[in-house]
């Protein structure tokens, strides 16, 4: 529930910090805002405040033109939704929702559709159409003012299944046709895409970047100066893609670069969660330092977040290679892997990348003994890749930390660590902890006595909710060395 007064008294002193926390919708002009627009203050007796744009637009609000509520940071109060909300936003951020029923929706969730419905009228305010919707709709209007795509791209790439839908949806929401809002733009090089990803400052790239850096995995994603680089792949669709971190500035300039078009939110919300775009850090900063161990650690920083993987089978098999040698040792097998078993990209720009990460289907049979893999990492690769392919494992419908780390310690070659460490990284769990961890263990030793499992898991609840963060700290502080 959001706090009126305190609202009001954020939005009166256009503090950036609230951006993206709620929005500020004006009775009597019928708009909707960021905090940090600059319009006129209005009285409090014509606002209402909502916790995301969806649930402005439900109640008939339509988005300002001069602060772009599409171009605010995701919005905190996702949050704190249930685990059953926190998974239906997931797939809904991939695309799950465009051209499909709320019903098929929710049975895949494991829920009645009117049950689903509910949950979400209750902790967004807003139908989980309404929220797919808005997603949508705001990503067609940053293509038609950051690209100079055709407006038949601009839908299909936005997620819309035909083009008069498009520009139903545009003209309802802004009042205007798609023609009339763009604004002119020089054509990118080449067949690129770019945009700019909204992120929460303070925003700390180049940790994040030698995080990544590290272990990249040889000739499918790489880091050169500011800019992260990868191939991909999603249906048909294959790509490169460039992520430059903007120093200073509440952004990363997101650059792809297709072989056709395709829906480009799968693309954004990967990239999101993968740079931890809308996390509050300097709150979680805070909130960590208040143990002394991290307190040491955090010195001197403000941002701190959790570098995702772009794909969670990549992760996952990464993490398995990563058991018992060292980062580069594990960086060197992924290359062997995807040297072996990956598809060549052809026909789009990727320097100094050339290879596709295996697909689960490639692995689930293959022989993975001649790349030096052990027998037994082999088997648990194989196991992980054939529970993939046949839909026993799907990532996206785990419904949180525990079911995840259930499901993943009944595969071959997982353990407590390696389905902790998934769960981080690759699922986005907040509250993951690898209590095993040895740079963990090393960080809370007493007189050079390293902590006992029981023992660090009991000291890392004061790190609650987000142990995962506190982990992160540790792990990219300048002299810490490790695995995976």
């Amino acid at each position: 529930m959001l706090d009126p007064e305190a609202c009001y008294r954020a939005l009166a002193a256009h503090d950036r910090r609230f951006d993206g926390r709620f929005y500020t919708a004006v009775t009597t002009t019928g708009v909707y805002c960021r905090p940090v627009c600059r319009a006129p203050l209005p009285k409090p007796r014509n606002v209402r405040f909502f916790a995301c744009a969806a649930a402005a637009e439900e109640a008939g609000f339509r988005p300002c033109r001069r602060c772009r509520p599409e171009a605010a940071p995701g919005s905190p109060a996702w949050a704190g939704t249930s685990a059953t909300v926190t998974r239906a936003l997931r797939l809904i951020e991939s695309g799950a929702l465009d051209g499909g029923g709320v019903e098929s929706f929710a049975a895949r969730l494991g829920v009645s559709s009117r049950y689903l419905r509910r949950l979400f009228a209750e902790q967004l305010g807003a139908s989980p159409h309404s929220v797919a919707l808005t997603r949508r709709v705001h990503l067609a209007r940053r293509l038609i003012d950051e690209t100079s795509l055709p407006m038949t791209e601009v839908a299909l790439a936005a997620g819309f299944t035909s083009v008069r839908r498009f520009n139903h949806a545009i003209r309802s929401t802004y009042r205007g046709s798609p023609t009339a809002l763009r604004r002119g733009r020089a054509p990118l090089d080449g067949d690129g895409w770019e945009l700019r990803l909204p992120a929460r400052s303070p925003l700390d790239g180049a940790r994040m970047l030698g995080f990544l850096g590290e272990r990249a995995i040889p000739g499918v994603e790489a880091v050169e100066g500011d800019t992260y680089r990868r191939t991909f792949s999603l249906g048909e669709t294959r790509g490169a893609l460039a992520v430059r971190v903007v120093t200073g500035e509440p952004f990363v300039l997101l650059r792809v670069h297709v072989d056709r078009p395709c829906p480009l939110l799968p693309i954004i919300e990967r990239v999101t969660r993968m740079f931890d775009l809308g996390t509050d850090s300097e709150d979680i900063a805070a909130h960590l330092a208040r143990d002394p161990a991290l307190a040491r650690v955090l010195k001197g920083r403000k941002d701190v977040r959790v570098v995702g993987a772009w794909d969670p089978f990549e992760l996952a098999v990464r993490a398995i290679l990563g058991q018992q040698v060292s980062v580069r040792g594990a960086r060197t097998l992924a290359g062997r892997l995807a040297q072996a078993f990956g598809s060549r990209v052809e026909g789009v720009s990727a320097p100094a990348l050339g290879f596709l990460f295996p697909v689960p289907e490639s692995l689930a049979e293959s022989r993975l003994d001649g790349i030096g893999i052990p027998g037994a990492r082999a088997l648990a690769i194989r196991s992980l890749a054939a529970a993939v392919a046949s839909r026993a494992l799907d990532f996206a419908s785990l419904g949180g930390l525990e079911e995840a780390v259930e499901r993943l310690t009944a595969l071959p070659g997982f353990g407590e660590w390696t389905a902790q460490y998934v769960a981080m990284r690759a699922l986005g769990e907040p509250d993951a902890f690898p209590a095993g961890d040895l740079g963990v263990r090393r960080a809370l030793a007493r007189g050079g006595r390293l902590p006992s499992l029981r023992e660090a898991r009991a000291r890392a609840e004061r790190w609650r909710p987000w142990r995962a963060y506190a982990v992160m700290a540790l792990w990219t502080r300048p002299s810490e060395r490790r695995r995976s």
